[in-house]
């Protein structure tokens, strides 16, 4: 994109990067002048004690009132905090704008990371009564830090963001990507993207279209979205929120176009909602969208609401929310589709080009030790590891438990003392999983410290047990390919 599809002209970024910097308008900087407290309050909306502490017009004062505390102020203080930009041309961009006898945002200018800026429009939450714009552009929602956290962060050549929107996504792809494009079906979107990628002094290719469209034939090596999933009849009101789609077919096309876009080795990462119907397998519903792709595909369930909260949701989030027909129109859709609930997740998907392609739909609801695009990679790298290893080649092995791992057993008090009802292992760390195991688990890996191979233990086990030690190994086989799946144990490369 040229300066001209910008909201500002290159000079008037360059100009703004100037103010913003100088009066240090960054997280570090507001940080540093709120103090804890009033941080704390700002994550709130409780702006009185940012209020207090910036009582000076300074710069960096006038700059967090207006942008951070949602304050009109004086002409004249707007104007020197922002210079050496133009007020005028502040003004034309919709930056600021003109309010009773002073100026507010007009934008959403979001300081972010440790020297980061995100254009965007102003929340909903911050102009109760107005209407948001068809074509919205989002800043740094939920939706928007769950799908930071969730990517994977390794280095690539080439990366997408599809459906780009202030262009967040696609500034994390420029500090591990050397190429990076961006995709809107919005032209106002681009231009909010063009600027933030100027501002920031990263330089991405945006083209407009819808979804994977304007990128037909071209391959990357990662591909992430946080597209308008949200699900419903396919009305569109809203670019952001509304795919067009009918239910959640954006998932499902997403996944379809994945084994076009990506790389030997690709990646791809998506957020999705589905539905799930009454008499239906959500699991295998979604597990029907990678059908014949021949992509490992690990689909995470990470919530999960009910048609009144999530209708309640989403006509809030646009302003919607005092429209009962909208309202009954969108639950009535739900009623006659039979859908219960709506989830909400990560799809991570992986071209390896090979036969055996791995399938998982899971739910995870538990907190994972961040970032979530780590223990994603982590899952991956596994999954390698496991491919092609038949029986004798995972008995062959040592195993490591995993650091901290630890043992919950729930017992009874009975006439002779004690008696153990369950044991769960769990583990404080990564994904943080907790599965009930038998005895036979729990001695496999209390023995995995890395010293004896698989086969010999096994050997140890029987012998106590008095079990042939083939048998056992036999069904030790996939209880290890699922506990090193897992993480619970590492196998130690030599």
């Amino acid at each position: 994109m040229d300066g001209h599809d910008m909201l500002l002209s290159p000079a008037g970024v360059e100009a703004l990067r100037t103010a913003l910097t100088r009066a240090d308008f960054t997280a570090n900087g507001i940080a540093t002048r709120l103090g804890a407290q009033a941080t704390g309050g700002v994550a709130r909306n409780d702006f009185r004690a940012a209020l207090r502490a910036t009582v000076d017009r300074d710069p960096l004062a006038t700059l967090i009132r207006v942008f951070i505390c949602e304050q009109t102020e004086p002409e004249a203080a707007v104007a020197a905090a922002l210079a050496p930009l133009p007020l005028t041309d502040a003004l034309a961009a919709g930056l600021v704008e003109r309010h009773d006898d002073g100026l507010r945002m007009g934008l959403d200018l979001e300081p972010y990371g440790d020297d980061w800026w995100v254009i965007a429009d102003v929340p909903a939450s911050a102009r109760p009564g107005r209407p948001l714009h068809a074509e919205h552009v989002l800043g740094i929602g939920g939706a928007t830090q769950t799908m930071i956290g969730a990517a994977v962060r390794r280095p690539v050549d080439t990366a997408l963001d599809l459906g780009t929107g202030s262009g967040v996504q696609a500034l994390h792809l420029g500090t591990h990507a050397r190429r990076v494009t961006a995709t809107d079906v919005s032209r106002r979107a681009l231009r909010f993207a063009a600027t933030t990628a100027a501002l920031n002094g990263q330089d991405w290719e945006l083209l407009r279209g819808d979804m994977v469209a304007p990128v037909a034939g071209r391959r990357f090596d990662l591909v992430v979205s946080n597209p308008p999933f949200v699900v419903g009849p396919g009305t569109t009101t809203h670019v952001y929120r509304d795919s067009g789609r009918v239910g959640d077919a954006i998932g499902a096309e997403l996944a379809a176009a994945a084994p076009g876009l990506l790389t030997e080795g690709g990646t791809m990462q998506y957020l999705a909602n589905w539905v799930q119907v009454a008499g239906e397998d959500w699991g295998e519903r979604v597990a029907g969208w990678f059908a014949g792709t021949g992509l490992d595909a690990w689909v995470i369930q990470r919530e999960v609401a009910d048609p009144m909260a999530y209708v309640n949701l989403w006509l809030t989030d646009v302003g919607e929310s005092t429209d009962p027909q909208r309202m009954a129109d969108w639950l009535d859709w739900f009623d006659a589709h039979k859908v219960e609930a709506i989830g909400f997740g990560i799809v991570s998907l992986r071209r390896s080009d090979r036969d055996d392609p791995v399938l998982r739909v899971e739910d995870l609801r538990q907190r994972v030790q961040p970032p979530m695009g780590d223990r994603i990679a982590e899952w991956f790298d596994r999954q390698d590891w496991l491919r092609g290893r038949d029986t004798a080649s995972l008995l062959a092995t040592r195993y490591r438990a995993a650091d901290g791992l630890q043992l919950r057993q729930e017992a009874t008090m009975g006439s002779d003392g004690w008696a153990v009802d369950r044991q769960v292992l769990a583990m404080p760390d990564g994904l943080r999983w907790s599965e009930e195991i038998d005895p036979l688990v729990l001695a496999l890996v209390g023995g995995a410290d890395g010293r004896l191979p698989l086969r010999d233990q096994l050997a140890l086990l029987a012998a106590a047990h008095d079990v042939a030690t083939e048998e056992l190994a036999e069904a030790a086989g996939p209880i290890v390919a699922h506990l090193v799946e897992r993480g619970f144990i590492t196998p130690v490369v030599a």
